[in-house]
């Protein structure tokens, strides 16, 4: 039985000790994430009974960025299966940026993780879909599905994405003349841009981790999401690329599978138990938001989650 007092203290602690921490900056390579105010803090925790407890500024809406990742991923494994996800994307970490071109020439322009670029991008190219706008109707979709119904496109963000992707833009090329992307390479760079665009709050961030801790269903809508045979290939994904470069030092440290975004959001996943989910826009060197790993990492460790204890 989860011990929602405890729960309540630990998430409330977290938010006390660290929302004001020092170090870090805002993304400021996209324009909309720069002006985001860089005092916003929250953390929050969803339970696969669904109960939602949360702190500081929980309902403030934040861009998903890469975090979108793992909903796309999980499209992905429906559509395709987790075999093809292996052999057409990959399932080990590269050992480099978030955004290395690099990292592709050394491995014959094979992404390696759905959870960089290169490989979200390839992701993105596999689900099945007829048109770019089915294609992005089908993942935009699944992140209500796992999050709520709220989630939604910012044109804002979108626009401020998609007049600066031109890196992404050469790596879906890449891809293409690698034969390791499945649809047209700008469609694919157009909607993983969009999918990246989309604005949620910490409490449905931590939804979509308790979604994942649950085997695939959601606890706040009772929907049974994905295929529970297919989440533990999403968190071994999520413990190998899920914080960039500090992939390792997270899974050494806090020791559960998590995520990050540019945004400012960092979920963990506690395997049948919980998401924690939190959100501040500064960001340390690798893209991971400085306050919302130590906000996660102080609730995983006073309520004693981690995998390999």
């Amino acid at each position: 039985m989860t011990d929602l007092t405890a729960i309540k203290q630990a998430v409330t602690n977290a938010w006390q000790q660290f929302h004001q921490a020092p170090g870090g900056a805002n993304a400021d390579y996209i324009p909309f994430l720069a002006n985001i105010p860089s005092d916003l803090a929250a953390v929050a925790v969803v339970t696969v009974q669904g109960d939602v407890i949360s702190s500081g500024d929980a309902d403030y809406r934040f861009a998903i960025e890469s975090i979108s990742k793992v909903c796309t991923l999980a499209l992905a494994l429906e559509d395709i299966g987790p075999e093809a996800v292996q052999n057409q994307i990959g399932a080990d970490p590269t050992g480099l940026p978030f955004n290395s071109v690099m990292a592709l020439e050394l491995h014959n322009d094979k992404p390696l993780s759905p959870l960089v670029n290169a490989g979200a991008i390839a992701t993105v190219s596999a689900v099945t879909a007829k048109s770019a706008e089915e294609r992005w109707q089908r993942i935009l979709t699944m992140q209500r599905r796992l999050g709520s119904d709220a989630i939604a496109l910012s044109d804002e963000l979108n626009q401020s994405e998609q007049t600066t992707n031109f890196h992404n833009r050469g790596i879906s090329w890449l891809l293409y003349a690698a034969q390791n992307l499945y649809c047209d390479p700008m469609e694919a760079c157009d909607v993983y841009t969009r999918q990246c665009s989309t604005l949620l709050t910490t409490k449905e961030l931590a939804t979509m981790g308790a979604t994942l801790a649950g085997h695939g269903k959601n606890p706040v809508t009772g929907e049974q999401v994905l295929n529970p045979a297919h989440t533990p290939f999403i968190l071994a994904e999520m413990t190998m690329e899920g914080l960039y470069g500090r992939s390792g030092d997270w899974a050494y440290t806090v020791g559960l599978p998590g995520k990050s975004g540019v945004g400012g959001g960092i979920l963990a996943v506690v395997p049948g138990v919980m998401g924690i989910a939190a959100f501040s826009p500064p960001l340390d060197d690798d893209g991971n938001s400085v306050r919302g790993q130590k906000m996660v990492a102080s609730v995983a460790a006073a309520l004693g989650y981690n995998l390999y204890r």
